[in-house]
């Protein structure tokens, strides 16, 4: 198997110098090159175009989004985007991340070097997942981890207890999962969810400075509300609730309304927020009233605690393989039987607004 080449554009020499020495030394993946801005970038792409670019904002000469909307329209390819964990640094990304940008990677403005040389497993991930991301060119502008460290279960924050049938009330949940690809598909989706839509639970791999920014631009361009989740924050319709980064979210029963708890713990799966955690806690909460959704996403959290929302006889879909900018986690949810169908993306948004049970959906 061939490395996959890696170009970085960022104006810091010291994460130049920083980032080319560490994923040099990660099996699998070779830098090309680097560069202070893109036009340099571009210039020193042409002769050897690598798999993936890492990708920083603030630039000389052009920024980062420019330079990104450019990329989609002309030659696209998967751009990890390194920014800043500033509130200016997250709303930027969240732009950059609707040009185009399949991940991110957080760059601390302190202890840099540091921060670098502890993220091997974050950053191989990050760039393991571009890389097999699925492009379409945009409209004119106007894996395994490599550090063998140890992969936790959802046992590790939610111990598996037996699971809660569901009398008291028959409010209905939506459960999103996803990943690598996945700012993209959520704005999608929910763009095109009417305020009747049942109350919305989400966990979306991102950082902990991002998912603030992130929910803050969906909310602006939904007809339902998008917040941040918080502690015991009510889930009720025509809300969608996105697991702050860096922190687990989970769904609680609270006589017949539901709650979200927000809780520090491990990476599950190597992730925190987990979407396992999610729907290992929706299947203990709220069972067969759940509609579970597992979108676009590298690797394979969500696909054990999809089978377990799943066998409480909860509908549960995953996106299909075409749809998929890197079809990973639904692909595992499949394997596992812990799914009763698959959907392009086009038609999640109405399985979400119909809403309907395992034997309306299976009956077609």
């Amino acid at each position: 198997m061939t490395d996959t080449k890696v170009f970085i554009v960022d104006d810091s020499a010291v994460v130049r110098q920083v980032l080319t020495g560490l994923l040099d030394s990660l099996p699998g993946i070779k830098v090309i090159g680097a560069a202070p801005d893109p036009i340099f970038a571009l210039t020193r792409m042409e002769k050897d175009w690598p798999d993936v670019i890492i990708l920083d904002i603030e630039m000389p000469r052009m920024d980062g989004i420019t330079f990104l909307k450019k990329l989609m329209h002309e030659h696209p390819t998967p751009v990890v985007i390194c920014s800043t964990l500033t509130a200016k640094g997250a709303e930027v990304t969240m732009q950059a991340m609707s040009a185009g940008a399949v991940d991110i990677i957080t760059k601390p403005t302190v202890n840099l070097k540091g921060f670098l040389q502890d993220s091997k497993t974050l950053l191989a991930d990050a760039i393991k997942g571009a890389s097999h991301a699925r492009l379409k060119k945009s409209a004119a502008p106007t894996g395994k981890p490599v550090d063998g460290s140890p992969k936790l279960t959802a046992d590790a924050v939610l111990s598996h207890t037996s699971l809660i049938t569901m009398t008291e009330t028959t409010d209905r949940v939506v459960a999103i999962g996803t990943s690598t690809g996945g700012t993209q598909a959520l704005e999608y989706v929910l763009t095109r969810l009417p305020r009747t839509t049942p109350g919305i639970v989400i966990v979306q791999h991102m950082p902990e400075a991002f998912t603030a920014a992130f929910a803050k631009r969906l909310d602006s361009l939904c007809q339902i509300n998008v917040k941040e989740a918080e502690q015991n924050d009510r889930v009720i319709p025509g809300l969608a609730l996105i697991a702050p980064g860096g922190k687990h979210m989970l769904l609680r029963r609270s006589g017949a309304q539901y709650r979200v708890e927000i809780k520090d713990g491990p990476l599950v799966s190597r992730h925190r927020p987990s979407v396992d955690v999610l729907f290992r806690s929706a299947a203990q909460a709220a069972g067969k009233n759940v509609l579970g959704v597992i979108m676009t996403g590298m690797g394979d959290d969500g696909a054990h605690g999809m089978k377990e929302l799943h066998d409480t006889g909860a509908l549960c879909v995953a996106q299909d393989e075409a749809s998929c900018v890197v079809y990973g986690m639904p692909k595992e949810a499949v394997k596992l039987g812990g799914t009763d169908g698959e959907l392009p993306l086009s038609a999640i948004p109405n399985l979400i607004i119909q809403s309907p049970n395992r034997a309306k959906f299976l009956k077609g």
